[in-house]
């Protein structure tokens, strides 16, 4: 046991008694006297624990009334992955926040996660410089289209847009009723109802040309719909009617994807030769084409029909690019 897990365990065991004995924190905890006294001197001088040993009541207890608000903290035991990534990820975010009204309550919360991230034996310097986040491939959406959207999201009313089709070249004007924004592979997305196709409609916020926020009240759309239309099978194209495909890796890629998670109803195989058996939901077959040509020929589609064709169109295009 570490020296920090012990300073927890000896704080855990004060606030769960009236008092605490000196022989019980040592049979707890398997420490000698002197570890014992070295730890709790540590603990009231760095840390502020108003750790007071009383004779009437037979040992330790927690003084907190007489703390002087002082208050204390002990340090932080190690982050798990989770949680370094989304610290790290809220403090990269701050950080490139363009100077707004935002900035006097931003500098607050940099610090706080600056003091959580001081709170291991590392400081925060030492692990900004072990740890790499690498966000590559992200689409940025203008800031002013991002606080507009943030604003009627919230207010709840309908905005008006010019959006770029990309796959048409196409640009149109629609009213949509903002229901939530989704952050998918380093982009942002837009779920509405659009009151032109009147339907649920994910747009690209990084495609909205121009924007503005009306008065009107935004539809409301319930969340089980929201999922059922735009998070029924892989990927971040919208539809409810799904397929399954079905996946077979190649014994050396396996030991990846085996471990990869596409979507919650996806469902993996060993198979007797070593390779992986994925079927996973999808609804955009051409989503789909690009992930799978993604794996190269350590993947071969087995069903549908139309995905093994769609895929095979794509690779024979790419061997024709290069001859």
């Amino acid at each position: 046991m570490d020296r920090t897990e012990r300073f927890y365990k000896i704080e855990n065991l004060l606030r769960a008694r009236r008092a605490v004995s000196r022989s019980t924190f040592l049979e707890e905890l398997g420490m000698s006297p002197a570890t014992f006294k070295r730890d709790l001197e540590y603990m009231r001088d760095r840390f502020n624990v108003p750790i007071v040993y009383d004779r009437e009541k037979g040992g330790y207890y927690l003084d907190e009334s007489n703390s002087e608000g002082l208050g204390y903290e002990l340090p932080g035991l190690w982050f798990n992955a989770t949680e370094i990534h989304a610290l790290l990820t809220m403090e990269h975010l701050l950080e490139t926040l363009q100077p707004r009204l935002l900035g006097p309550h931003i500098e607050p919360l940099r610090a706080r996660i600056a003091n959580i991230l001081e709170s291991t034996d590392q400081s925060a310097e030492e692990i900004r410089g072990r740890i790499k986040l690498i966000n590559t491939g992200h689409r940025p959406v203008k800031p002013e289209n991002f606080e507009q959207v943030a604003h009627a999201l919230l207010k709840r009313n309908k905005i008006t847009i010019r959006h770029h089709n990309r796959t048409t070249g196409e640009h149109t004007e629609r009213t949509v009723s903002p229901q939530r924004m989704t952050y998918y592979k380093g982009t942002w997305y837009l779920d509405a109802w659009c009151h032109l196709r009147k339907g649920i409609r994910r747009f690209g916020m990084d495609a909205i040309e121009l924007l503005s926020v009306t008065s009107e009240k935004a539809k409301e759309v319930a969340a089980n719909k929201l999922d059922k239309e735009l998070n029924s099978g892989y990927g971040i194209f919208a539809g409810s009617k799904t397929q399954i495909a079905e996946l077979l890796f190649s014994p050396v890629r396996s030991l990846w994807t085996c471990n990869e998670v596409w979507h919650p109803d996806q469902k993996g195989t060993w198979q007797n030769d070593g390779c992986y058996r994925l079927k996973i939901p999808y609804t955009h077959e051409g989503e789909m084409t690009a992930e799978v040509l993604h794996y190269g020929s350590d993947v071969t589609v087995l069903s549908p029909a139309s995905l093994k064709k769609s895929v095979a169109r794509e690779a024979q295009k790419i061997i024709d690019n290069y001859k």
